[in-house]
């Protein structure tokens, strides 16, 4: 439980991760509160998107649990640990969908695989992601490679949310697009999270991101979790590497962004 009263979705306790000799995370710990967005953050090399892995099942962990909505993800047994994924989904960096599937299909596969559905249920569930995401019905009959990157981003998302989980992992979402369609991304991801109650773990550098999107920051530095909390709370953090991020000309300019 977190301090104020509120479900952990996410508990990681002690996390090691290593490849090799490289040690990426060292006695790392973060707690993920149901109903928020939490923005994980830091430098290059961080781990960011290797503790991602670690959570949703890509990457075993050298030393330390990670619980998922309660349980010890890493010692159930197969039938628990499927049960458990069915309830979160990921929107990897550049979306990751089948090339030589149209958007449609990429979002049926998940609801074929998991929910057994099939013809036009699996077709009208398919076309109610698209819309929730804010493509147009038509997008649903394009291939990945006739859609724009923020129009791919989307259709990523909807596959994401094809299983309609409680839970969505999202790994650098607004990386590569304009101003403009990374400030409709932020919006749609906070709309998402207060229309279907989502919990939102997000991998990001994106100061505005930050600002626009995340209930709470996490940053990653010296192998660990420095600094969680609000995003006030973690500027004033006197860490060297969170005051260049935070105090930097970007930061400034994404502060006085959000005042105006």
């Amino acid at each position: 439980m977190t301090e104020s009263g509120g479900e952990n979705v996410i508990e990681v306790r002690g996390l090691r991760s290593q490849f090799g000799d490289h040690v990426v995370h060292d006695n790392l710990d973060l707690d993920v509160r149901r109903g928020e967005i939490i923005g994980v953050v830091g430098g290059s090399g961080t781990g960011k998107s290797v503790l991602m892995r670690s959570i949703i099942g890509l990457k075993h962990p050298d030393a330390g649990t990670i619980k998922v909505f309660g349980e010890n993800f890493y010692e159930a047994d197969e039938k628990a640990r499927l049960s458990i994924e069915r309830r979160w989904g990921v929107l990897f960096q550049g979306g990751a969908l089948f090339s030589s599937m149209t958007v449609a299909q990429n979002i049926m596969a998940p609801i074929r695989e998991q929910l057994g559905f099939e013809g036009d249920l699996a077709k009208d569930m398919a076309a109610l992601k698209i819309s929730m995401v804010g493509l147009r019905a038509e997008a649903g009959a394009n291939f990945p490679s006739e859609l724009s990157g923020g129009m791919r981003k989307r259709a990523g998302l909807a596959r994401a949310l094809a299983l309609d989980p409680e839970l969505v992992f999202l790994d650098e979402p607004t990386a590569g697009l304009d101003p403009i369609g990374a400030a409709k991304f932020d919006d749609l991801i906070v709309n998402l999270k207060e229309t279907l109650g989502l919990t939102v773990f997000m991998v990001t550098h994106d100061l505005d991101t930050l600002h626009a999107a995340c209930d709470r920051v996490a940053v990653l530095a010296e192998k660990r979790v420095i600094a969680v909390g609000t995003l006030d709370e973690v500027r004033r953090t006197d860490h060297p590497w969170i005051q260049e991020y935070f105090a930097g000309p970007r930061g400034r300019a994404a502060l006085a962004e959000k005042a105006s």
